[in-house]
């Protein structure tokens, strides 16, 4: 196999000091050091390439995550951008003004975490795959009037061996469920022991003849890759993991990122626009530093790996007489088919203690749903798992865990508080969400951050079958939770959602320029040294848990990107 084209004027690695400079372009910059950003890099710089990560928020260290419920949960320490605001606007449909949310009433529309490895440090860490029907529903149930209901330009059996190297490499424990996708190879580890709330759910399922199976966690039931294995210290929704058991890619792919020798990390750098050349290939991208002041980073090529939010804003911010209508959006798609998946909830209390904060949030899924049925009348599918949820911390129990019709003060909320917390338990449902064109993501025409960069803006409504498979799985929720012997059950309303932390679809994959923004591998259809690899480059939604996709993903266009490069095509 040739050696890849090195950087700058071909100086060997050792004459190539990192930090690299700015001036000289490297390999690749990759925008985005999450789940699918930090996998690529990962496999860019250990292929031989010189790349650069820029990353908005900081570079913390397992000794810097705290399990400070206010800092972390109220006051946004892991999502909140760390050098000034950057507020965004939300409206259901484009007949309203979008608004601002006050952070008294909730946080923003799009949720993610900012620092190195995004979201992938505060997730829970569910890792489902997709089954083969994902990649082919629109040919097994036909077209869906007024959606953009679509086929993947490719196969499960194709994705599999990717979703094999995200098993071992980035690390998740699991055994195979009755319903499960063929795989290659087994898991690396056994799933992680069983809680409380994961034997509710399994006695309630088999009562009613459903199948409850372990569920598959990007967390380290035993000594994995030379990291250490869960503590179970309940801190998992939310939080960073400060002992490195969770499998994010801060713990998993940056480090042998950095180990190449090849990659720099560059945190607190806040991307506002790619710039093209004559030619209409990308030069240049352009950030602000954590004072504010604007850098710049000479690339061959760029990887944008922001999320399904920040991209397309990315994107469109980078318009130009060449892109007038922004960065790669000749197909007006950039931004478009946002999908969030379904999500609803159900509470219960039993009348000894479960104990539910404690250990990881879920322990077993039930997955006897996951296909569309006709019979139900409308388009859906998805899964059921059992967790303590937000309510795994005090502060949030006491604000959202505790039935309606609770005592909200005095010696009675004292005493709900008391017998409550270790009672509690919740039943998660997600779902499918359909691609609607409606659902978008765009530049704010009148907010703009500190910086001076238009606000993300969203346009989001569930569509009307999302919210009917909602609530269905929530009935369904009910059911085992009163089989399972509950005291007491209440559900979460089920509402179209306004917030979302996956952000998917916004910049889709596909074969034809006219309805799609990237080829199926990923590169942009119209410029050739732009790819696109993160949530947004997904066609359906999947069942509710889409990061192991994105990670398979990832992988995957890589190992293509890696090949288009050393045969000189970027």
């Amino acid at each position: 196999m040739p050696e890849p084209r090195r950087s700058g004027v071909d100086m060997p690695m050792a004459e190539r000091p990192i930090p690299f400079d700015t001036r000289q372009p490297v390999d690749f910059v990759v925008v985005g050091s999450g789940a699918a950003g930090g996998v690529l890099a990962k496999e860019l710089s250990t292929a031989g390439f010189d790349v650069v990560v820029l990353e908005q928020g900081p570079y913390r260290r397992p000794g810097d995550f705290s399990h400070d419920e206010l800092d972390v949960m109220f006051f946004g320490e892991l999502t909140r951008h760390p050098s000034w605001s950057d507020p965004q606007t939300f409206r259901r449909t484009a007949a309203e003004t979008a608004q601002v949310r006050a952070p008294s009433a909730g946080p923003p529309p799009a949720l993610y975490a900012r620092g190195v490895g995004g979201s992938s440090v505060h997730f829970s860490a569910n890792y489902w795959r997709l089954r083969p029907l994902d990649f082919s529903e629109r040919s097994l149930l036909g077209p869906i009037a007024g959606t953009g209901f679509a086929d993947w330009p490719f196969s499960y059996e194709e994705l599999e061996p990717y979703y094999s190297r995200v098993d071992w490499e980035i690390g998740v424990s699991g055994a195979p469920g009755p319903f499960d996708a063929p795989r290659s190879r087994p898991y690396p580890m056994p799933p992680l022991p069983v809680t409380s709330a994961g034997a509710l759910l399994e006695k309630g399922a088999a009562a009613l003849g459903l199948h409850a199976q372990p569920a598959p966690l990007a967390i380290l039931s035993r000594p994995h890759n030379g990291r250490p294995p869960c503590l179970h210290c309940g801190f998992c929704m939310g939080f960073g993991c400060e002992v490195s058991a969770k499998s994010s890619t801060l713990a998993t792919m940056i480090p042998l990122a950095e180990a190449s020798g090849r990659c720099e990390i560059r945190p607190l750098s806040t991307v506002f626009r790619i710039e093209t050349n004559a030619r209409g290939r990308v030069s240049e991208v352009l950030y602000l530093d954590a004072a504010g002041a604007q850098q710049a980073q000479k690339a061959r090529a760029v990887v944008l790996a922001a999320n399904g939010g920040e991209t397309p804003r990315l994107l469109l911010m980078s318009d130009s007489p060449q892109f007038p209508d922004g960065l790669a959006n000749g197909s007006g798609l950039v931004g478009k088919y946002l999908m969030g998946n379904g999500h609803s909830l159900v509470h219960a209390l039993f009348d000894d203690p479960v104990n539910s904060y404690k250990s990881v949030q879920a322990t077993r899924i039930v997955h006897d749903f996951y296909a569309s049925d006709p019979q139900r009348g409308f388009y859906g599918g998805g899964g059921l798992d059992a967790r303590s949820f937000i309510q795994a911390s005090p502060i949030l129990f006491a604000e959202t865990g505790l039935p309606p019709g609770t005592p909200r003060w005095g010696k009675a909320h004292k005493e709900a508080l008391r017998h409550g917390f270790t009672r509690h338990m919740a039943v998660l449902s997600s779902t499918t969400s359909l691609a609607l064109e409606s659902n978008n993501i765009t530049l704010d025409p009148v907010l703009k951050d500190a910086a001076g960069r238009p606000a993300l803006r969203m346009t989001y409504r569930d569509h009307d079958d999302d919210l009917a498979m909602m609530g269905f799985l929530q009935d369904r929720a009910v059911e085992i939770l009163e089989a399972a012997g509950a005291a007491s059950v209440w559900r979460e309303p089920v509402v179209p959602q306004d917030v979302h932390t996956h952000l998917l679809g916004t910049c889709r994959m596909g074969t034809d320029p006219f309805t799609s923004v990237v080829d199926p591998f990923h590169r942009s259809h119209e410029v050739p040294n732009l790819f696109i690899c993160d949530g947004s480059s997904m066609v359906t939604s999947g069942r509710g848990q889409p990061t192991m996709t994105i990670q398979a993903l990832a992988f995957r266009a890589a190992e293509h990107i890696a090949g288009f490069a050393r045969r000189g095509e970027i």
